[in-house]
């Protein structure tokens, strides 16, 4: 599994329980100590964003980390994997 994929499945995990809590991005961001940028950034699963700030807005949700074995990708993931950022 490479770690963009579960990045993108973390970002996607947390999107979900802010609209789920009725969160803008703006409250999350306010609640987890971060710019608004750094929420947008999380929730596509931003590789450049520090472990840290994934960690804060887990934390800033109510959620914590946790280990589980990986899938495989899903049809809807596998576009996503399969541009290689060319035109």
């Amino acid at each position: 599994m490479d770690t963009q994929t579960l990045l993108a499945r973390f970002g996607t995990a947390l999107r979900t329980a802010r609209r789920n809590r009725g969160l803008t991005q703006a409250n999350l961001a306010a609640l987890a100590g971060l710019p608004r940028l750094k929420i947008i950034q999380i929730e596509q699963g931003d590789a450049s964003v520090s472990v840290g700030a994934y960690a804060a807005v887990a934390a800033a949700l109510g959620f914590e980390f946790a280990l589980s074995p990986a899938r495989r990708p899903t049809l809807e993931e596998m576009p996503g994997l399969l541009d290689d950022g060319r035109p």
